[in-house]
């Protein structure tokens, strides 16, 4: 059986490598009737997609996994709806290969510049969620790339059905079905055989656990576009509003608890924190929410459980939230600096010159200013969707979308100039 995977995957491989010739080379109108297709198939194929979700959903239950993943799996109208609208927001944007930028004339009197191109073949491997098949297959039609998705076991049906409705709109542009190719196998071989590819696949995104993440960062042949933990931060500032600190930071945390741009670390300027703790306390508490805090925290709320040194350190992804009480935004900045891990981290102020500080020495993918830490994702941010985020700083950060999945080449334009040493 291991032969036969690893064949399997080879010949999948190979077949992307081809399909990347393809779909590089062709015209952005063909591309848009392959989304506008998908969507079309998504949309016409909804009783199906939820037929196919319920089977995975009544595996997962029997299983006993855990209610976090069990909500990341699930396909219901509205998560249809949002894939749909992710697929035509993509088509949307505008198609990025073949654009020249930095073109400029050179002493010796051709010009130099930068064309856009795809980066070739992406593999992705994600846990969970089916949205991200759609997801990802439309931003690598878009952005030219073939790709080689590796689903979750546990969303294997629905993954299936979704395959089939990318396959009818590739095949309806007249482009191959090898551009998008699902591996037909829950077979855990099939992920490491992935890694090794590097003679047809340039690179490997990875979405899911920190185990899985680590996994592929410590195999891969191929170079990886990743982040490991959302450790995400609200800063409450004293100069914020304390209305919209409390919205920002109770949303940050309970709109989605189990998503890597969820609150895990509450800090609140010392001066403000007798106004606004309370209030928070009592939100937090009507959620669900245990609240661990440092020992200032706890003098202003005495029943809470004390925070460790783990704690500031925790992608809880549950409703548990860590609360330090800081000096300011000095000392938040150093905390965050410290204890995060460069995903997500928002500050609440109304006073501008702190508020740029923040922005300017966090060192993290995404900073906010007054925004719940939930907006942070390529759908929000206008890329249509993202194939992940990366806090990785070569060769894109953040959420990944259309950019981060092409590169540059350089173009040169001459009248038949030749070089005298």
């Amino acid at each position: 059986m291991g032969t036969d995977i690893a064949c399997y995957m080879r010949e999948v491989g190979r077949a992307a490598r081809e399909a990347s010739r393809v779909i590089g080379a062709a015209d952005p109108k063909r591309k848009s009737r392959a989304l506008r297709a998908i969507a079309e198939a998504v949309k016409d194929t909804r009783e199906e997609l939820e037929a196919a979700n319920a089977v995975d959903m009544a595996a997962a239950t029997a299983k006993g996994i855990d209610q976090p993943l069990i909500d990341r799996l699930l396909l219901d109208d509205r998560a249809i709806d949002r894939m749909i609208d992710g697929v035509l927001q993509v088509d949307q944007l505008p198609d990025p290969i073949g654009e020249i930028s930095e073109l400029a004339y050179r002493p010796s009197g051709f010009q130099v510049g930068r064309m856009r191109v795809p980066l070739g073949v992406i593999g992705i491997i994600y846990e969970s969620r089916p949205n991200v098949t759609v997801d990802a297959a439309s931003l690598c039609l878009k952005s030219g790339n073939a790709c080689i998705l590796r689903g979750g076991s546990e969303a294997f049906e629905s993954n299936k059905a979704i395959a089939g409705c990318i396959e009818r709109g590739l095949e309806q542009a007249g482009l191959p079905r090898t551009v998008v190719q699902l591996v037909n196998t829950t077979d855990r071989q099939a992920v490491g055989e992935l890694l090794t590819l590097d003679e047809y696949v340039d690179v490997i995104v990875p979405r899911g656990g920190k185990g899985l993440i680590e996994r592929v960062s410590r195999e891969s042949r191929i170079p990886v576009i990743k982040h490991l933990d959302g450790v995400c931060h609200v800063y409450i500032d004293d100069a914020a509003d304390p209305e919209m600190a409390i919205a920002v930071a109770v949303n940050s945390k309970t709109e989605k608890y189990a998503v890597c741009n969820a609150l895990e670390t509450l800090l609140i300027a010392e001066p403000i924190a007798n106004k606004v703790l309370p209030v928070l306390a009592e939100r937090f508490g009507e959620a669900g929410v245990e609240l661990r805090g440092c020992e200032k925290t706890r003098r202003l709320l005495p029943d809470i459980n004390i925070a460790e040194e783990e704690d500031w350190y925790a992608e809880y992804l549950s409703p548990i939230l860590a609360v330090k009480i800081v000096d300011g935004v000095e000392h938040a900045i150093a905390h965050i600096n410290t204890y995060g891990s460069q995903h997500t981290d928002t500050i609440v102020s109304n006073d501008y010159a702190r508020s740029r500080k923040f922005c300017t020495e966090v060192d993290s993918a995404s900073v906010l200013v007054n925004v719940s830490t939930q907006f942070a994702d390529g759908f929000e941010y206008g890329l249509g969707a993202e194939v992940g985020i990366s806090t990785d700083k070569l060769h894109v950060r953040g959420p990944v979308g259309l950019e981060g999945l092409t590169s540059q080449k350089f173009v040169v334009f001459g009248n038949g100039e030749i070089r005298h040493r």
